[in-house]
């Protein structure tokens, strides 16, 4: 019979770590992260209580530690430290230089607790592992945009920003209150409620020109981010269905996503792609025209007006 101490011995450590990382923890939460029965983390935590660790628990709440009970730091394996150097060089490129300036501080507190043989590999490699230059996330005046709008979710405090839209030059300044963070589509993203509109509205992080927290609560109780962007996402959307070639189709799966990609099947040699697209008239006829020459529009028929007349416009500049 395998003998399951061992690998239980390491699920009770790491509960007990989980435990002094947040305030409260939900044994579901915890379920969900060891994959097993909310039988097993009850019968985990009774063990941790059984040792001497002062755990109160509520129902219907979580679980969390007493004030000021702490351990010692516990020492990193070399595949947390292999995961330190990764997520270093992705804060370099994808986060505001004001994030990225107190990132780089918490890394140094890291790197000073680890055996001396884990600092010579994680200078080894860490050389090694480049992040390419991306477009750029952030506006030069406002270095510090991802800190503010962080201070201000958990303050719930509103912040004021200046703004640049995408097809007007001019800049406008609103009042937000912030309701959550996101990154899609190699931009960051922030959604929140405009006193200027009455209403919640998505704003990138590049068009943003200056923000500053105030000392202004929030007016209203927000939900949960995910569920303002699945109100977003259910904008009315048109049927699209293309035929595209087997050898190109392969290239579209990171950006069909972005065009309400549903579902595809295969038509002999091609494959048959069906979309539920917001913007037949302009997103999706700009994005099927890089790959026209390999691909056939089957429905529906405003689609094929749309790109054509988009053809017409390259072809009347050609001339």
């Amino acid at each position: 019979m395998l003998d399951e101490t061992p690998k239980r011995f390491d699920r009770i450590v790491a509960i007990l770590i989980q435990l002094q990382s947040k305030k409260i923890v939900k044994a579901q939460e915890l379920a969900d992260r060891f994959e097993c029965s909310l039988r097993t983390i009850y019968r985990d935590i009774r063990t941790l209580e059984a040792s001497g660790v002062p755990i109160y628990s509520e129902a219907g709440v979580g679980y969390a530690l007493m004030d000021g009970y702490r351990l010692p730091p516990v020492m990193f394996t070399r595949e947390e430290v292999s995961s330190f150097i990764a997520a270093e060089k992705l804060m370099k490129k994808f986060t505001d230089p004001s994030l990225g300036t107190h990132y780089a501080s918490a890394m140094y507190k890291l790197k000073s607790v680890l055996r001396s043989n884990d600092k010579d590999y994680l200078s080894s490699i860490e050389s090694r592992i480049v992040m390419q230059d991306a477009e750029p996330m952030f506006n030069d005046n406002s270095p510090n945009t991802l800190a503010v709008l962080f201070e201000g979710i958990a303050e719930k405090k509103q912040i004021l920003l200046t703004y640049k839209t995408f097809d007007k030059d001019e800049t406008t300044q609103r009042n937000l209150e912030p309701i959550g963070v996101f990154h899609d589509n190699n931009n960051w993203y922030f959604l929140g409620y405009c006193h200027l509109r009455k209403d919640y509205r998505q704003f990138r992080t590049d068009r943003i020109q200056e923000i500053k927290k105030t000392d202004v609560d929030f007016t209203i109780e927000h939900d949960a981010l995910e569920t303002y962007l699945t109100k977003t996402e259910s904008h009315p959307t048109t049927k699209v269905r293309i035929l595209i070639d087997r050898k190109i189709a392969r290239y579209l799966a990171t950006e069909r996503k972005y065009h309400g990609f549903i579902s595809q099947k295969d038509v002999g040699k091609k494959i048959e792609m069906t979309f539920m697209s917001r913007d037949i008239s302009n997103a999706f006829p700009r994005w099927f025209l890089m790959y026209g020459d390999y691909a056939e529009i089957l429905e529906p028929e405003i689609l094929k007006t749309n790109v054509l007349e988009l053809l017409e416009i390259n072809r009347q500049r050609l001339l």
